[in-house]
């Protein structure tokens, strides 16, 4: 551990059997790349500890390790003062440890009760499990963790997001864990799920569990954590008591700099007379989108801020072309425009970019090198008489990657290999390439860094003072407040407020998502 971080935790006067995890110089390698070099983590019994650093720092490499997933290179595990050598997750449960993931485990074409119950479902003869006890059991639980509006013989694939969250998490919780490591637990989550998460984090610390707690969000860090220690380049820089150090510490730890400012200064407010980049009118969408309407201009970043499942998902695939609408009219340049196909929003009269909120199963093809993934909405403008101009080709993938701040190893290297912030960075890059005159951006911050956030926004405010227009959701109110230009409130389905400049805060918009 870093001497900063041996100082603090020795101030805490913690015995070394006081250790529920303890991680010391633990070193793990891919080929040429160092996920983490002699690195140290540990965390006292019955703590709620974070564990912060920028995407690819290695925390994720830490949770892996930790779940049996795999082995380290080098360096030792302890876990409640026994050292272990954990061959696969069996071996993680066994020791208590239980893991909810960013990047979720659960099987898409199974129940929600097969899910929670996977490899502890009741069996009767010859091992043959009895349904019928299973979906009891997955109902009591589901009920016992206030999730009791969740079918158990509901499919994962027909389940929102944020709901596919809270499974992944209550799965974890079915476990009955000693130490349980949530990974990005809140990145897909609203407000209100969060504080479903909060309860379930009391109710098990005051019986003793510990947890490792991964975000980029210093405001959960501060409401659910008691320390911390942050990871840089595969190294611990520091382990720190929470109310012992600030967020702009936390912050020049995480990204080895000082940031200037965590949001970066808006453009004037684009002209009223200016002809509105895009506009919807009456949109109506499958029952869930019920009226709604929006004027987009250059030059602007314009906000979406609404509760879950108000039809914000719905309003941004039919932009796109992804959802068909069911009455009213979307405009292009003040021209009607009718898009039968995502492939309508990348011809030149319309020219739309859609970066969804689940990179991995729409963002991305996992399996693809980044090079190709960044390349393939675009192929044909590199292609000529059937054969692609390869130099071409890669000398753009190559620019778009290094505007995103990407590993050049992104260009050959299949994109499951990098950690989800960069498989964002990735994503962007793709859209960077289409030179698209609308962004349609869909929660792009979700599971990213301080670091990334800011360079996303920053890229997001370039390309609306360059002209562009960006539509922009996120589930944190502070960023639609201090990023965007104006912020239209929905509510099922309707844009029931806008707000700007002064009347543009916090309190405002938090105040028109709930009362409407």
């Amino acid at each position: 551990m870093s001497s900063a971080g041996t100082e603090t935790m020795t101030a805490m006067g913690t015995s070394s059997n006081e250790w529920a995890l303890d991680l010391s110089k633990v070193t793990k390698r891919f080929g040429a790349t160092v996920a983490l070099d002699n690195a140290s983590f540990r965390v006292r019994r019955g703590a709620v500890h974070a564990l912060l650093g920028e995407n690819g720092a290695g925390k994720s490499t830490t949770v892996k390790l930790l779940s049996g997933l795999m082995q380290p290179d080098a360096g030792s595990i302890s876990i409640m003062g026994r050292n272990v050598s954990m061959r696969g997750p069996k071996d993680a449960h066994r020791a208590g440890v239980q893991t909810a993931f960013q990047e979720m485990t659960l099987v898409r074409d199974l129940t929600v009760a097969q899910n929670l119950l996977m490899a502890y479902e009741p069996t009767g003869w010859f091992g043959r499990i009895r349904q019928r006890e299973s979906q009891k059991q997955a109902a009591q639980w589901l009920e016992q963790l206030e999730l009791g509006d969740i079918r158990p013989g509901a499919y994962i694939r027909d389940l929102a997001l944020p709901v596919r969250q809270k499974i992944e998490i209550a799965k974890a919780l079915v476990r009955q864990p000693e130490v349980l490591l949530l990974d990005e637990p809140t990145s897909a989550l609203s407000g209100r799920d969060v504080a479903w998460l909060s309860r379930r984090i009391e109710e098990l610390k005051a019986r003793g569990v510990t947890f490792v707690f991964i975000t980029h969000r210093m405001q959960e860090v501060r409401e659910f954590c008691d320390s911390l220690t942050v990871y840089r380049n595969g190294h611990d820089v520091g382990a720190f008591d929470t109310h012992s150090i600030s967020d702009d510490e936390v912050i020049r730890l995480v990204i080895g700099r000082s940031m200037d400012a965590k949001y970066p200064p808006k453009v004037a407010t684009p002209s009223t007379l200016q002809t509105p980049a895009m506009e919807a009118r009456g949109i109506k969408v499958d029952g869930v989108v019920t009226d709604f309407d929006l004027t987009l201009k250059p030059g602007e970043v314009h906000g979406i801020a609404a509760l879950q499942g108000m039809g914000q998902r719905e309003i941004f695939e039919a932009l796109f072309g992804a959802e068909f609408i069911d009455a009213g009219q979307i405009l292009i340049d003040g021209k009607r425009v009718t898009l039968t196909s995502t492939a309508d929003s990348l011809k030149s009269g319309v020219s739309t970019s859609f970066l969804p909120e689940d990179r991995k199963t729409e963002g991305l093809f996992l399996r693809l090198p980044g090079g190709e993934n960044v390349s393939l909405p675009v192929i044909k403008r590199f292609s000529r008489f059937g054969l692609i101009d390869r130099k071409r080709e890669q000398a753009a993938i190559k620019q778009a990657l290094a505007q995103m701040e990407v590993n050049p190893r992104a260009v050959y290297k299949p994109c499951l290999s990098f950690s989800g912030g960069n498989q964002q960075k990735i994503a962007m890059a793709k859209w960077l390439l289409t030179q698209s005159r609308v962004w349609l951006m869909f929660d792009p911050t979700r599971g990213v860094d301080v670091g990334t956030k800011h360079q996303i926004f920053v890229l997001m405010r370039a390309f609306a003072a360059a002209g562009g227009s960006v539509l922009f959701y996120s589930t944190d109110v502070p960023e639609l407040v201090n990023v965007c230009d104006r912020v239209s409130v929905v509510y099922r389905g309707r844009n029931v407020a806008e707000l700007a400049g002064e009347a543009l805060t916090e309190e405002n918009v938090m105040r028109k998502m709930l009362s409407s």
